[in-house]
């Protein structure tokens, strides 16, 4: 069992500015430089790392989305919350 995870994330106003990123992302971009140029957190200066966290830290559908992520590099689909939505990257894993 998935004991912790380390994520970093984009966030975003919209959906579609979202599904473009991804886009380009699955084409080559980099996804630290990406979450460092537009990324509304303040994690993106950190090319949006958020360091390793447990289940119950982060909201719902963000952690959700977090944990799901089979493999180190996988990028999620856009998830949505009430900060924006969101692309998350798996970076770590801790198994119990």
């Amino acid at each position: 069992m998935r004991n912790e995870v380390r994520a970093s994330h984009i966030l975003v106003k919209t959906k579609e500015e979202a599904e473009n990123l991804l886009q380009e992302i699955k084409d080559g971009k980099d996804f630290a430089e990406v979450a460092r140029t537009v990324s509304l957190c303040p994690s993106g200066r950190d090319g949006g790392d958020l360091g390793f966290f447990r289940r119950g830290v982060m909201v719902k559908p963000f952690e959700d989305a977090a944990f799901e992520l089979k493999e180190m590099g996988d990028v999620s689909s856009p998830v949505e919350t009430q900060f924006g939505w969101h692309l998350i990257k798996l970076t770590g894993i801790i198994d119990a």
